[in-house]
């Protein structure tokens, strides 16, 4: 048997734009004679030495030996236990042990660091206190001297020289290529070269887009211990394909516990209260909706979800928890109709396995959302289903599903919660204010003051936002924009927060929106640089740019010293980028929002974006004034749902800031937190964490050394990481542990003893935070004045129909078609089926212009018309038309339109008229000789009768062919024989005044109307009449017209020129004479 060698020899390649990069290319070749193999898993486990994983200098014998023992076995792995599956063969490189060295690069906020250890190996140790380091800034280069000075002091000193020419280019390799962490231990280094025996590392998927010529077809392994489900991959496909986001880690099929979570923050929160009632070990899954899915869109979600839950039985059923934070822009009603469709279609299989469904949910239009919910479950499938609202607090129904707490009682939610905001008071004007400052102390004398627009400072402001406040929103997001206005109105502002939009991909235009009841224009603007100058009172930007043009309309931006805010609301931002923009805003003093948030809120002042979720929301959690408590998140949904909770226990939100879910947020907590220390309003902090990153331990320090002294209530979500037994990637790219100190758990334990309030879990978020509410009052720090009604803000034509609130007739009505839902239906036959039946074209005819799905034959009769009436030759008036007008080099449209025109009685028209002429005739008992007669005294013209051309003796081929096939399957042909019989009274007098093609169709048409079996005669003769069959000649004369279009351009004719011998010029007598 032959053995693989694999022969290392160094190749160097010379790129001008970095240091000298060095790469490894390997020959193979069969030879079994001298061959030395090393054997390991390639499964993700890391330090496989330690773990006895690894078989060295064997020969082929030794590793099927080795691999006996292990391969398709179970293994475990500190937690996880797997199967060994998958295993690497490599050729042993002999070496010394002093030739093994230690080298590992990852991503910080700041840059990256490089460690370097001259001893590698299994036995290495704790690196992080041995290794030297070196930190390479965001947007700085390595060098050769920085590496030798800085990482090589240890370094053997013949080896020098091939180590810093390695580490350079390896770390050139790992910025290019967008890596966020990379270890190899060892790296051998003898007189012969370098080796890379093990590698661990990291990309950053974001990047892909830019990347994915160099990366190729990377595929993303679950970690040990987990296996890769079909069903994961078809929702990451979704994903893929979709601008929402969802996403499904399966953790324990055979699980009791489902969940259908909305929002990457949220899904965190309810499995870390599953795993806190002790439901760790029943629970099957880890996923998350969001990013306003479809209807569509979430019903493969929920219809993959319960094909998985409804496979094997539990002896204890099942439960399903649909919930979610209060969401800012999804329509929770769409999404719901889609988890809807999915239950109705698995209504046996659930109540087989004895589901029990628990929803909780906010939003717009929630209540219509939870109705529908309910209903579906009492009313249609009997399935027990259990809702609730905001009432709720988030995380009940999860103690509730698990029978840790009785379940509630609710009464039955109102359709909607939107009456408050139709504006009956009947006056035009803005309302007066009703909230200016805090809620509980008096409006500063600097907060009163007059805007002023000075853009000198480069250090950051304590304050971000006023009442003053003026924005420009990058992208033509309509919608947000307009519930920023309102959200200004309510507020009882005197102008508008925004000031422009920019929209690079139209030109400068003026959008309309409305201010309260008026309607009001604001400018859009192609570029940048306009807007700016034009509007230098804007210090806010809030850019809604996509992932992949965000960071270049950034940095555009922060060239203008007056933007001192800027909001990045895409999410899926390369790292790499992103810590250049933090740069970049660093040094020009610019606060970051995002990316990949929804925004911030400071009520009675400004918000940014879909912040808050709709006027409902803003009036119930009281953000249209503000009070004494100041928040920051890094989930944009559970910052509503923080709203919620702090308006119900306290005076309500002073201001609230989504930081982001990305693993580098613009602005951290601590950034915010310290705003808060220096407001005088704020009287209190929240802050809700997750686990990832290390920013809350600046709060305990912040805590501990006094520079925080306002109480902090404080809790990170994502507890439930440290029980599972491999990695689950949470919703937000940041959500992810690299180190103990980054779990949840850690860092709430060291919030605890730093001093700030935690509670024991996010059930208890809202007790905790009335509690030091509470005891701020008692000391009279806090001073609740007096609740005043909101004033009203007329609600959008279309939001008050959506809530079915309103009805108006409709402009148009149509029945052949709808394109409103996922998929386009032609008379209720969706676009699918029809190309699954092969109706063909005539089907389709059938479907949008006689609202029927006609028999095969039918279907071919139309299809057969339309390609006999295609083209008569250039020399009828329709095609000399259309040939005229294309040379005289108009355009398709207009040359097809001029021919279109010249179909009347006389060109072509002559399938309606002698319809109506036959059937008439026909119905009416009269013989056809005594029909000729009558038309002959008459002085009428019978229409569908005569030729040019063809006579009895020479007939048109085309009468023949459709003669030939009615005979053959039409089930009755009275009219057509009625009209043969006119054609030999007729044809007797002139041979010429044959049935030509248009009479033929015509009376044809109406036998196959009559007799077809899906008309009745009244709807027969009404199709007659309104004149659907002369849609057969144009539909049909269309092809050839643009034909003859098309061959004058290809032939490329020039302007065409009547001949004068061809014209009579005939003049008046009197003229000549």
């Amino acid at each position: 048997m032959c053995a693989l060698i694999i022969l290392w020899t160094k190749s160097r390649e010379h790129r001008p734009d970095r240091e000298l990069y060095v790469g490894y290319v390997c020959t193979c070749v069969f030879n079994a004679a001298y061959l030395r193999l090393v054997v390991k898993p390639d499964q993700l486990i890391k330090r496989r030495g330690k773990l006895g994983l690894v078989g060295v200098n064997l020969d082929l014998e030794g590793v099927k030996e080795w691999l006996q023992t292990r391969l398709m076995k179970e293994t475990t792995v500190g937690k996880a236990k797997g199967i060994l599956k998958n295993f690497l063969i490599e050729p042993f490189v002999a070496h010394k042990q002093e030739e093994e060295f230690y080298v590992c690069i990852y991503a910080t906020r700041e840059g990256d660091y490089m460690l370097f250890h001259h001893e590698g190996g299994v036995d290495v140790g704790d690196v992080d206190s041995k290794a030297l380091k070196l930190l390479v800034g965001v947007d700085e280069k390595i060098s050769a001297d920085t590496v030798k000075s800085q990482l090589l002091t240890h370094a053997p000193a013949d080896k020098k020289e091939m180590l810093i020419s390695f580490l350079v280019g390896l770390f050139n390799m790992y910025e290019d290529l967008y890596f966020t962490y990379l270890e190899i231990n060892p790296l051998v280094v003898t007189k012969d070269g370098v080796y890379v025996l093990d590698m661990a590392a990291k990309i950053d998927a974001t990047a892909d887009y830019l990347c994915k010529a160099k990366w190729g077809d990377v595929e993303f392994p679950p970690p040990f211990g987990r296996e890769a489900y079909p069903e994961e991959a078809y929702i990451a496909d979704l994903d893929a394909k979709s601008g929402a986001s969802l996403k499904l880690t399966l953790l324990n099929p055979r699980g009791r516990i489902w969940t259908m979570v909305a929002g990457g923050g949220a899904s965190v929160v309810y499995s870390d209260t599953i795993c806190d009632l002790g439901g760790v070990n029943e629970l099957a899954n880890y996923g998350e909706y969001s990013g306003a899915p479809s209807e569509q869109q979430t019903y493969d979600y929920a219809k993959t979800i319960l094909s998985l839950m409804t496979r094997e039985k539990h002896p204890n059923g099942k439960v399903l928890i649909i919930g979610g934070s209060i969401a800012n822009f999804t329509n929770v009603a769409a999404t719901f109709k889609g988890i809807v469709r999915a239950i109705k279609d698995y209504q046996d299989p659930l109540k087989e396995h004895e589901v029990t469904i628990f929803v909780r949910r906010g939003g717009p239009n929630y209540q219509e959302g939870l109705r529908v919910m309910g209903e579906v479950g009492e009313f249609t499938t009997g399935i027990p289903i259990h809702v609730f609202g905001t009432e709720t607090h988030m995380t009940a129904i999860v103690g509730m599903a698990l029978g840790h707490r009785p379940i509630a009682t609710q009464p039955r939610v109102a359709a909607h919660t939107a009456n408050f905001l139709l504006n009956t008071s009947g006056g035009t004007t803005t309302p007066a204010s009703s909230r200016s400052a805090s809620f509980s102390e008096v409006k500063t004398g600097a907060e009163n003051s007059s805007c002023k627009w000075d853009h000198t400072p480069t250090t950051k402001s304590t304050t971000l936002f006023s009442n003053h406040t003026k924005a420009i929103v990058w992208g033509m997001q309509t919608r947000a924009v307009q519930g920023m206005l309102d959200f200004d109105y309510v507020c009882s502002r005197q102008e508008p927060s925004v000031a422009a939009m920019v929209y690079p991909f139209t030109g400068d235009h003026k959008q309309k929106f409305y201010w309260g009841h008026k309607e009001i224009l604001l400018p859009v603007y192609k570029n940048m640089a306009d807007a700016m100058k034009k509007h230098p009172e804007v210090d806010v930007l809030i850019s809604f740019a996509s992932l992949r043009s965000a960071y270049d309309s950034t940095i555009e931006t922060m060239q203008y010293p007056q933007i001192r805010t800027m909001a990045i609301i895409a999410e899926g931002i390369p790292e790499a980028l992103t810590r250049k923009i933090i740069k970049m805003a660093e040094e020009k003093g610019v606060t970051i929002i995002g990316p990949a948030t929804v925004g911030g809120i400071k009520p009675g002042c400004f918000k940014i974006g879909n912040t808050g979720g709709m006027l409902d929301n803003i009036l119930a959690s009281k953000l249209y004034r503000p009070g004494s408590v100041a928040y920051v998140s890094r989930s944009g949904g559970m910052s509503n749902e923080l709203n919620n909770i702090i308006s119900r226990t306290t005076d309500g939100v002073y201001e609230g800031v989504a930081i982001g879910g990305d693993r580098y947020p613009g602005s951290v907590f601590m950034d915010h937190v310290l705003r808060y220390q220096d407001t005088p309003g704020v009287k209190m902090i929240v802050v809700l964490g997750e686990i990832g990153g290390n920013e809350e331990y600046k709060i305990c320090k912040g805590i501990k050394e006094g520079r925080i002294t306002k109480p902090v209530v404080c809790w990170c979500i994502g507890t439930c990481a440290t029980l599972f037994s491999s990695e689950v990637q949470f919703g937000h790219a940041g959500a992810c542990a690299n180190q103990a100190s980054e779990t949840a758990l850690a860092k709430n334990k060291a919030l605890e003893e730093a001093g700030a309030f935690v509670p024991k879990s996010f059930d208890e978020l809202g007790d905790v935070i009335k509690s030091v509410y509470d005891n701020l009052v008692a000391k009279g720090v806090i001073m609740p004045a007096k609740e005043v009604p909101p004033p009203t803000v007329p609600m959008d034509y279309s939001w008050a129909r959506e809530l079915g609130l309103i009805r108006k007739p409709a402009s148009f009505m149509t029945s052949i078609c709808d394109e409103r839902g996922q998929e386009l239906i032609y008379a209720g036959m969706p676009i699918t089926e029809v190309f699954k039946s092969e109706i063909g074209l005539g089907g389709t005819l059938g479907l949008l212009w006689f609202q029927r799905r006609l028999p095969r034959y039918a279907c071919q009769f139309i299809e057969m018309c339309l390609m006999v009436t295609a083209d008569h030759g250039p020399a009828v008036s329709g095609a000399h038309n259309t040939i005229v007008c294309a040379r005289a080099g108009k355009d398709l449209i207009s040359s097809l339109t001029s021919g279109l025109l010249t179909i009347g009685d006389r060109f072509g028209g002559a399938l309606d008229a002698a319809a109506k002429q036959f059937s008439k005739a026909f119905d009416s008992g009269m013989l056809p000789m005594e029909f000729v007669n009558k038309m002959k005294k008459d002085g009428k013209l019978i229409m569908g009768i005569g030729h040019r051309v063809k006579s009895i003796n020479n007939p048109d081929m085309r009468v023949q062919i459709l003669k030939d096939f009615v005979k053959q399957h039409f089930p009755a042909a009275q009219l057509l024989d009625y009209a043969l019989e006119v054609e030999k009274i007729t044809t007797s007098k002139k041979p010429n005044l044959i049935l030509n093609v248009d009479g033929f169709i015509g009376v044809a048409f109406v036998d196959l109307l009559r007799n077809c079996g899906g008309f009745t005669r009244d709807e027969a003769d009404e199709f007659v009449e309104i004149g659907a069959l002369n849609g057969i000649f144009v539909l049909g004369r269309s092809m050839g017209f643009i034909g003859h279009y098309l061959d004058q351009k290809r032939l490329k004719q020039g302007l065409y020129r009547h001949p004068w011998d061809d014209i009579s010029y005939v003049l008046p007598e009197h003229m000549t004479m």
